[in-house]
């Protein structure tokens, strides 16, 4: 089976010269344990279903054995016994060297089963779905950093080789690495729906224990996906639901929302808050996304051929790629992701931050007149961020730059500044 290269390989690198022991998380499917699997020297799989008991009962007697091997030692799985975590962080104290161990994991850490919460000692780290540049459907001719470090940086005629066609495909099949040795279109297409099955049916309950109903598991999904890359809360969500389970109770629906978070299929974009408005004025509700666009088209049972002929429930899809594609190339900057959006109008459905307080602000556009929407828009945000700056004294800079993501082919800078940019030459 041939491995796809990804970004977080060097991440992972640069991460083992410098911590002892690295948690890596993110959803299932997504390439953990493969990746990790590379850059470790030995490696143990509690799952295995050979010795799954057999390691539990070593793990709970004996928890050091498990950490026995050559180093980096690759633990998969470690979540099937916690008391590996407080072992890894002994572990790590007694040795005090880098490069010791990788967990890895489909959840998030459950700190009541474990005695200290590892920091200092253990690194979390995640990994997403692959991106269209690790796919190979990227070319990957424009990095995102490179355009916070030059500005000016000449784009001109960059183009992408990806038709909306293959744009919609991509989108409905998903970033999950088993697709892409799938020489059938069929069986790339049918692993969201598998997903969508495997943790409503099983990874919903055996997360907490907490037994869940599959289908309102997916009656939430499908109403995530009505309202994907959305600032709607939890009561239309909730209000949604109650269509068809009028029993459905807030409470309820946090406990499975908090479970979808826990296993990384659903995630919120926080609002960005700078001081360029009143605080009534700047909206803060969380943008709801899922980790990857194909469990959103999978819980809406739809194909691509559908999506071709309805843009605009694609757009929203579309802007939900381009977030989890922008998350993977900014992840080794320590770069994160927020949105703006106020009650006069005026949004950028990106803003990307770097640690050293540089931003930039992004639309995602499809393509045609909606470039030019989204292009004013950004320059009137830009245009009130540098009176604010100026009559408000702010220490805020002005962003870096200003994009318009799209589903087209050319690239190019617009007479006015704004970069018009193909998701298809972004890495």
């Amino acid at each position: 089976m041939k491995y796809y290269e990804r970004m977080f390989d060097d991440l992972l690198d640069e991460y083992l010269e410098m911590v002892s022991a690295i948690l890596i998380m993110g959803p299932k499917w997504c390439g953990k344990t493969t990746t990790a699997e590379r850059h470790a020297k030995s490696v143990i799989k509690l799952q295995d279903p050979k010795n799954l008991e057999s390691y539990k009962q070593l793990a709970q007697i004996e928890p050091f054995e498990i950490l026995n091997g050559e180093k980096p030692r690759l633990i998969d799985e470690w979540q099937i016994e916690p008391r590996i975590w407080d072992a890894v962080r002994v572990s790590v104290d007694n040795i005090n060297k880098e490069g010791l161990y990788i967990l890895t994991g489909s959840t998030t850490v459950d700190e009541s089963k474990i005695m200290h919460s590892g920091t200092g000692r253990i690194t979390r780290l995640i990994m997403r779905p692959m991106s269209l540049y690790e796919s190979n459907e990227s070319n990957g001719k424009i990095r995102i950093i490179d355009l916070f470090n030059n500005p000016d940086l000449d784009i001109n005629g960059i183009k992408s080789d990806l038709t909306v066609k293959e744009l919609i495909f991509a989108a409905c099949r998903g970033g999950w690495p088993s697709t892409l040795n799938r020489k059938n279109r069929k069986a790339q297409l049918f692993e969201a729906y598998n997903y969508i099955e495997s943790i409503c049916r099983s990874d919903m309950t055996s997360i907490d224990g907490v037994k869940r109903d599959p289908n309102r598991v997916k009656a939430i999904l499908r109403s995530y996906a009505r309202n994907i890359s959305t600032i709607v809360n939890n009561r239309t969500i909730l209000k949604d639901i109650k269509d068809n389970y009028v029993d459905m109770s807030a409470p309820t629906l946090h406990s499975y929302v908090t479970a979808l978070e826990r296993l990384f299929v659903i995630f919120n974009i926080n609002a960005w808050n700078p001081n360029i408005r009143s605080k009534t004025s700047i909206k803060s509700t969380t943008k709801k996304e899922f980790i990857d666009p194909s469990i959103a088209v999978a819980a809406l049972g739809l194909e691509p051929e559908a999506l071709l002929y309805d843009l605009k429930t694609f757009g929203f899809i579309f802007e939900n790629l381009c977030i989890r594609d922008l998350s993977v190339y900014i992840t080794p900057f320590g770069g994160e992701i927020s949105y703006y959006r106020d009650r006069h109008g005026l949004e950028a459905d990106c803003v990307i931050h770097l640690k050293d307080g540089r931003y930039g602000l992004i639309e995602f556009k499809l393509g045609g007149d909606e470039i030019d929407k989204g292009a004013e828009n950004l320059l009137s945000l830009k245009k009130l961020i540098k009176k604010s700056i100026k009559e408000k004294k702010l220490s805020l800079r002005e962003p870096s730059f200003l994009a318009v993501i799209t589903g087209g082919e050319l690239a190019y800078t617009r007479e006015d500044g704004v970069k018009v940019i193909p998701i298809g030459v972004l890495k």
